[in-house]
């Protein structure tokens, strides 16, 4: 997928299942993701909060998969 196509993709599907992230975590979450899942398959929102990013996934297992890994 190029990039645009990949925008795309994600909007088709977002907000997706949400999972908030410490701020201090948030390296350890992206890293996560990029080891685990194609890049179309997740996304971030920074500062969502204080101290807090959000990260989006298409699929509730995978959010699932996240939370509990990095919990």
């Amino acid at each position: 997928m190029n990039p645009q196509e990949t925008f795309e993709y994600k909007n088709r599907w977002k907000p997706g299942y949400l999972v908030k992230l410490h701020s201090d975590r948030v390296d350890l979450g992206k890293t996560w993701c990029r080891r685990n899942l194609q890049r179309h398959q997740w996304s971030m929102t920074k500062w969502t909060a204080a101290y807090e990013h959000t990260f989006h996934f298409e699929d509730k297992e995978v959010a699932q998969s996240f939370k509990i890994s990095l919990n």
